[in-house]
Parts: structure tokens; C-alpha cells; sequence
């Protein structure tokens, strides 16, 4: 696969139209556009995007680590703007090259960059978690459930505790498993290890199982539901994919996101974007998929929770600003 990869179809990037030259760009994180979660929401967001202005978009699948300032370089030279691009692993270069392009406007979802013309997109993950963990432990029947995360740095940390804390809320005596698929970024795509992983923690008796992991949690939901046991999806809703073994996704609004990004176009402003639960950044997912598993009782501690933290009067614990995990 090539490097770049343009939506404008026999136009090479040195000989892009003139009416071009103000497209939005979208790079992907390592994984792929089409990971099943958190690649693919942003890809979605630009495609809903795309269809209602009939606008183009340039976009661009990482493929290594060492190709990330040469993407950004390349996209800003083309003229793209804004260039939005997804995860936290570009923060260091968009930091450093954002100044050589005062003119052109840039979004990076999951980091904060304070540049003037950067828009940092973050998302409350540990609110949405906190109500993953509360219907986790209203379907456990073992009172132990697991997290299985990708990449072990802070971000997904905000994951785990909101939803250990969540389920402690609701089952103080349960029990959390945890583990993570690595420390390098490979641990987002090796859904072997979550698979393994799953069987690890069933054999403590864990029977809800959250992955929070991007492409290795494709591996932990297809383990999960082999084993007869639910699991929880992440990032885009994932309900769909072993319906009536995934009990529910915590969904970010990733794929809004960019769609608004991209329909502010070089008026998107820079500063930080803070995407929480009161806001509809972060939600569970509920559908015709996870029906079944979903009780009164369960909807009922679901909209309490919210309502809780929307008021304040629940603190969700966020990772970022303190990291410890309090309830584990």
C-alpha cells in the first residue's frame, strides 16, 4: 500500500486541481481505516461529511511509526486544510511541525497540542466507561469481570478506572481482572493475545469482559462470544458484531468529530474540545443487537449513573490528572 492515498482518483499529489487545494485531510492511525472502532468511526465521520456537502477528502493510512511527520508534511504541502488526524500518538510531531504551517488549521483527536492553529478533540472515555462498568456488574452472575487494554499508557488507563469504578459503584464486593496486549504499538493490533487473554481471565472467572484495545479487541469480542460469555466493544459500536454476546459499546463520538472538523474547514477553531457524556461525546450503546441483555434494572442503574455524573454529583475518576485508580 502506498503511502498516500488520495480520494481523487488519476490525480497525483504534485498535480492536484487548484479547486483542490482547500480539501480536508484525515490520517489514520496505525490499525487501518477499517479497525472496527476507532479508525473506522473517524473514517465514518468524514464519509457522512463527504455525503452532504459532496465535497472531497484526501486521507492517509499510516503504515509505521516513522511516517508520521513525513504525513503531515506531505498533506500541509499539498495545500489540505484543516488535516485532521486521529490518536494520540501524533502529538509529539504535530507539536513540532504545526508552527512551520501557521496558515493551515489542524484537529488531533486523544492529545492536547497548544499550537494556535491546532484543534485538540478529547473525550471523557472515563464517563462512558463508568456506565460500561455499571451494566457490567448488573449481567455478571460470577461478580468478576475484566479489562483487557491495548497499548498500556494513560489514555486507556482512563478506560479501566472509570469502568472499575463504575462497577465497584454497583457491586463493591466484585472483582476487576486486568491485563493489557503490550507496550508498543503493535498491542493495537494482535487480536491473538486478546483472544488468549480472554481465556485468562475466564479461568478466574470472569464473565463480562471490556476491551479497550482497537483492533485486538475484535479478537477479545470474537473469544468472548466462543466462550459463551459477554463482552463489551469500544470506540464505534460494536454490538453488531456477535449480537446477543456483546452487551453493549462505549461509544466516542469520534466519527462527530471529524464530520465537524471537516465542516469548519480552515474556520475550525483552535483551542481545546472537550467531548463528554453531558455533551453526547460518550454514550452506551443500545440497539435491537443488545436488546435482550439489557434488563429494566439495568436501564434504570444506566440512567441514574448518567444523570449522576451529567449533575456532578458522581466524580469519575480521570486517569490523566492523577494517575492512580483509586477503587482498584
Amino acid at each position: 500500500m502506498s503511502l498516500m492515498k488520495t480520494l481523487l482518483a488519476g490525480a497525483s499529489l504534485s498535480l492536484l486541481p487548484l479547486a483542490a487545494m482547500a480539501d480536508p485531510a484525515l490520517i489514520f492511525d496505525l490499525g487501518g481505516k477499517f479497525d472496527k472502532s476507532f479508525n473506522e468511526a473517524a473514517f465514518n465521520g468524514a464519509e457522512r461529511w463527504k455525503a452532504e456537502t459532496g465535497g472531497s477528502y484526501k486521507e492517509l493510512e499510516m503504515q509505521s511509526e516513522a511516517q508520521r511527520e513525513q504525513a503531515l508534511r506531505r498533506l500541509a504541502e499539498t495545500g489540505a486544510n484543516p488535516i485532521v488526524m486521529t490518536g494520540f500518538a501524533f502529538g509529539e510531531v504535530l507539536n513540532k511541525i504545526a508552527p512551520d504551517y501557521p496558515d493551515t488549521k489542524f484537529a488531533i483527536v486523544d492529545m492536547v497540542v497548544e499550537q494556535p492553529n491546532v484543534q485538540s478533540i478529547v473525550f471523557t472515555e472515563e464517563q462512558g466507561s463508568y456506565l460500561a462498568g455499571v451494566m457490567a456488574a448488573k449481567a455478571s452472575k460470577s461478580g468478576t469481570v475484566g479489562f483487557i487494554g491495548g497499548m498500556d499508557i494513560p489514555l486507556i488507563h482512563k478506560f479501566e478506572c472509570g469502568y472499575a469504578q463504575g462497577f465497584k459503584a454497583t457491586n463493591p464486593e466484585g472483582k476487576v481482572i486486568i491485563n493489557y496486549t503490550g507496550t508498543t504499538p503493535a498491542a493495537w493490533n494482535d487480536p491473538v493475545k486478546g483472544g488468549e487473554l480472554v481465556k485468562a481471565q475466564i479461568s478466574q472467572g470472569a464473565d463480562v469482559i471490556y476491551a479497550a484495545a482497537g483492533g485486538t479487541g475484535i479478537g477479545v469480542l470474537q473469544a468472548a462470544a466462543d466462550a459463551n460469555i459477554l463482552s463489551i466493544g469500544v470506540d464505534s459500536n460494536q454490538n453488531h458484531l456477535h449480537p446477543g454476546k456483546v452487551l453493549t459499546s462505549m461509544v466516542k463520538g469520534v466519527d462527530n468529530s471529524i464530520y465537524e472538523a471537516f465542516k469548519a474547514g480552515t474556520d475550525l477553531q483552535p483551542g481545546i474540545k472537550v467531548m463528554d457524556l453531558a455533551s453526547g461525546g460518550v454514550s452506551v450503546a443500545l440497539d435491537d443487537n443488545n436488546k435482550p441483555l439489557v434488563t429494566e434494572d439495568m436501564t434504570a442503574a444506566v440512567d441514574t449513573a448518567s444523570k449522576g455524573i451529567t449533575g456532578g454529583e458522581i466524580k469519575v475518576h480521570d486517569y490523566m490528572t492523577d494517575n492512580t485508580c483509586p477503587v482498584q
